[in-house]
């Protein structure tokens, strides 16, 4: 389906500050024009606050350049599908979407330095990453890279942010990120290193957003509890010409880490603010709220057993589209190199505009700013897939940091009888993938 009414919708992670938690069990650390004015000012002033301290700095410059780190990232890989769908595409499915061609995914370069975000003084870091690759095509930003490359390959800069400690308010203080930023909802991420498998699962494909300009704040409250909250301009757009409506959005959460002697970890986050485009609602995508939530809990069972689990609902008001699931996740450490997975999945879609295929290369983009492109989608549909893979990951030293190798069988289906697979022929979609992530 394409058109402007379809374009309307869109959804839309590298890491953040905000603690994350990933299927391994582990946790990263991770508009009006009045409102967005006033968050840019409250960003500003506190980083002008910050600079004037004496005690700001901790180290030395010559100290603190010492930790900023340089890192390279490639990934590439293939998405085999044996039904050969006519318009080429896997339906449902974003990284490995082209099926049977291997593809340049992710060539990443990353310049950052970390900030201690347990430290009794002032600390400030940094992140930039630029990337090149098909994953691009999803995670641009309108206004900021979107009109760089329509090909198939393209480049954009899914992070590039200041990163401010303050010992403010409580003894673990106040973490600030602010620039461009990738989303900290969900459990799995754009980079490859930090989620178990080559595809992505459709809530956070459809259900989740991407990337932001904006704000974001973790406030430590005890040593288990961090408050989230944040500012920014909406999902996969910047300012002026590069927004889809005049108003902004924001998050709020909570996450609690090391529960249950450390076994157990939580988060929970919301967003509310519209995301549709004026092209595609008129004016009423200015007010029409989209209520976002996502809880997801990681569990250690034994030192080679992890469970993780993400529950989700969607309600976009312009739409009037909603979507529910649940994913889970199971790891286990076979050897010290060879990590099996699963992941198995239901999904909603009560209104068949969200779960899309973008046949054309800019399709995604043009659809976030509700511009005619070519699109496919089925109708209202409850989808099921099961995912099963394995990551190798051998230690080959040197100056290599990361080497892993990832085959995955996926089988999705509808389950209510509609026909969105191979170019919507079919209840059911095989694909058998397959990556090789390096990094340096």
């Amino acid at each position: 389906m394409s058109g402007p009414v379809h374009a309307a919708f869109l959804s839309g992670k590298s890491t953040t500050m905000m603690n994350r938690v990933y299927p391994d069990g582990s946790t990263f650390p991770k508009r009006a024009t009045q409102a967005r004015s006033a968050g840019l000012f409250l960003t500003a002033a506190i980083m002008a606050g910050f600079l004037d301290m004496n005690d700001a700095a901790a180290k030395t410059p010559s100290e603190w350049f010492d930790d900023v780190t340089l890192a390279g990232q490639i990934e590439g890989g293939i998405n085999a599908n044996v039904s050969r769908p006519a318009n080429g595409v896997n339906f449902g499915q974003f990284f490995g979407d082209r099926a049977n061609q291997a593809q340049l995914d992710q060539l990443t370069l990353t310049v950052a330095r970390a900030v201690d975000t347990t430290a009794s003084s002032y600390d400030v870091g940094f992140m930039i990453r630029g990337l090149y690759g098909a994953d691009g095509r999803y995670f641009n930003i309108a206004g900021v890279t979107d009109r760089l490359m329509t090909s198939r390959y393209q480049f954009i800069v899914p992070q590039a942010h200041i990163d401010v400690h303050l010992p403010w308010l409580t003894r673990h203080g106040l973490d600030m990120q602010a620039g461009i930023l990738a989303s900290p909802m969900g459990v799995e991420s754009l980079d490859p290193s930090l989620r178990p498998f080559y595809t992505l699962s459709y809530t956070t494909e459809y259900s989740t957003p991407f990337e932001h300009v904006g704000a974001m704040f973790q406030w430590h409250l005890t040593d288990h509890i961090d408050a989230l909250f944040g500012v920014d301009t909406g999902n996969q757009v910047s300012f002026g010409r590069g927004d889809n409506n005049r108003a902004a959005a924001g998050y709020f959460g909570l996450t609690a880490s090391s529960l249950a002697n450390g076994k157990l970890s939580l988060t929970y986050l919301g967003r509310v603010g519209p995301e549709n485009a004026t092209r595609a609602l008129g004016q009423r995508a200015n007010s029409a709220q989209r209520y976002w939530n996502d809880l997801s809990g990681s569990y250690k069972i034994s030192d080679r057993l992890s469970f993780t689990g993400e529950l989700n609902f969607l309600h976009d008001e312009g739409l009037h589209a909603n979507t529910y699931s649940f994913v889970s996740y199971l790891s286990y450490q076979l050897t010290p190199t060879l990590l099996l997975n699963y992941r198995g999945e239901i999904y909603r879609d009560d209104s068949g505009l969200l779960v899309t295929s973008f046949i054309a290369n800019n399709a995604y983009m043009q659809a976030t700013l509700g511009k005619p492109t070519i699109t496919q989608s089925a109708p209202p549909t409850t989808y099921g897939a099961l995912t099963l893979g394995a990551t190798w990951r051998p230690v080959l030293g040197h100056s290599v940091k990361l080497f892993e190798i990832r085959p995955e069988i996926r089988f999705d289906r509808s389950l209510n009888g509609t026909r969105p697979f191979n170019d919507l022929r079919n209840v059911g979609q095989f694909t058998f993938g397959a990556d090789v992530v390096l990094g340096f």
